[in-house]
């Protein structure tokens, strides 16, 4: 009885963490994509309305759409909304569903983490080039693919934690990939 109230415990904070860091990452998409419709929107008026001699907005669009994609991904993650096949992984007995689905997380952070790996490397080498039109280093559009790999690996931490927590207490409970 302790143990299954020690993981419900454990289950509960993972994914108040997780939820925290969603809600966060969330409202940062939703300020870049409010930051991006601005963007084409003035885009669009110093081209067609307003011939205005503005030749930033192209480039700022681009990145800004780079950073909201990317981080995007990890606000999928705990509500495990991105593909899987979930058809044939709920017919499965559960002592499989448990093991499968943390198979699948572990690759998952792995993946992860070969792209935070690169992505750190992508950003300095970046940081030696300029952008055409700003004329600043490649590095901060670049750090998107390093951060939103940690913040999906961290997501993924969470959730695996929460999710192997409720399957290790009630093994019937369906969690999708």
């Amino acid at each position: 009885m302790h143990d299954a109230m020690e993981l419900e415990g454990l289950a509960r904070r993972a994914d108040q963490a997780s939820a925290t860091l969603c809600r966060w990452v969330d409202r940062i998409c939703v300020g870049l994509m409010v930051l991006l419709v601005l963007d084409v929107w003035l885009g669009v008026f110093a081209r067609y309305v307003v011939p205005l001699p503005i030749t930033f907005m192209e480039e700022a669009a681009r990145y800004l759409m780079i950073w909201v994609a990317l981080l995007a991904v990890s606000s999928g993650i705990p509500r495990r909304e991105h593909i899987g096949v979930q058809m044939l992984f709920v017919h499965l007995p559960s002592s499989l569903r448990r093991w499968l689905l943390g198979l699948a997380d572990v690759l998952a952070i792995a993946f992860f983490a070969v792209l935070l790996w690169y992505g750190i490397g992508m950003v300095e080498r970046g940081g030696r080039v300029a952008t055409m039109i700003y004329g600043m280093s490649k590095a901060l559009p670049f750090a998107a693919v390093p951060v939103s790999a940690a913040l999906a690996m961290l997501q993924l931490l969470l959730v695996a934690t929460r999710d192997q927590a409720r399957l290790s207490r009630n093994p019937d409970v369906v969690v999708c990939p």
